[in-house]
């Protein structure tokens, strides 16, 4: 029998600080909260704001990434971006933009220019990925993945669905290709629904209440904004509603490798730090314009 996946917390939201003028985020970890998540290293939370009309638009202007996987998920506002590979595209409600920068890429994200004109509620969330140590300088990519384009699973008597954005949910195979085995889900239900995931006891696990309000395994309670983390004790993961939420899942298997970290270059070995400030310097991640 599955046994439940036993809380660790119910951790709130860190106090907010500002990524370039475009994106007021909560850093649930590594900064906010001390807690392991091989292999996501970072989560930063966009909570819901009303973002003013502007002719402007807020943002992140040029940066180079190394070593990592970028993954923005849009939940309300919309994203355009642009990189040193010659990439663009436009993050919209729903989609997901994941970013392999591996051996290198320099990027640029504003909100798009329609929304910044109009304004309204911007809501995101961005992880990194880690990658290990033999795909870390693999040629960059992108997967663009519009919402229309994500795997569904339908839960009985029409009580909402759940989304696999990578992974497996009962047979329900993801729509994003991933280097190591990751489980990621939006669980969109109504008030009074009930949903179970199951993840190996191993690997890294946590919710992120992204609306509404649920209780897990019949006990703990977690609201709008909270993440809710587990242990490495059991298997299973009951989520029942109190009104209608929007829950994020994410579940991955460590890689449990060396990091050494600077700014957005995440390597093995200081060295390889180095090595990567030296190659932005000199021009190896290529050209892109402010």
């Amino acid at each position: 029998m599955p046994t439940f996946k036993k809380v660790a917390a119910i951790l709130s939201p860190p106090a907010p600080h500002m990524v370039g003028d475009g994106f007021r985020v909560h850093n649930f970890f590594p900064s906010g909260h001390k807690i392991k998540m091989d292999p996501f290293y970072l989560l930063d939370y966009n909570a819901k704001i009303e973002f003013s009309p502007t002719n402007s638009p807020r943002g992140v202007g040029v940066h180079p990434h190394r070593g990592f996987e970028t993954v923005t998920i849009a939940y309300q506002g919309a994203v355009a971006h642009h990189d040193s590979a010659g990439n663009s595209g436009v993050i919209y409600p729903g989609d997901v933009q994941w970013m392999t920068a591996a051996s290198g890429i320099l990027h640029k994200e504003y909100h798009e220019e329609n929304f910044s004109k109009k304004g309204g509620p911007f809501q995101m969330v961005q992880l990194w990925v880690n990658l290990p140590a033999k795909y870390k300088m693999t040629e960059p990519k992108y997967q663009a993945i519009e919402h229309s384009q994500i795997a569904s699973f339908e839960l009985p008597d029409q009580k909402g669905n759940i989304e696999i954005i990578a992974g497996n949910y009962k047979g329900v195979k993801g729509s994003a290709f991933t280097f190591t085995p990751i489980e990621m889900y939006n669980l969109r239900l109504i008030a009074d629904a009930k949903a179970t995931l199951t993840s190996p006891s191993h690997y890294n696990t946590a919710l992120i209440v992204i609306e509404g309000a649920i209780t897990v395994n019949g006990t703990a309670h977690a609201t709008t904004n909270q993440m809710v983390h587990f242990t490495h004790e059991g298997s299973e993961i009951e989520i029942e509603t109190t009104e209608n939420s929007v829950v994020l899942f994410l579940s991955g298997e460590p890689i449990n490798e060396p990091i050494a970290q600077y700014g957005p270059f995440l390597m093995n070995k200081p060295e390889e730090l180095q090595q990567a400030i030296e190659d932005y310097n000199t021009g190896k991640f290529g050209y892109l314009e402010e």
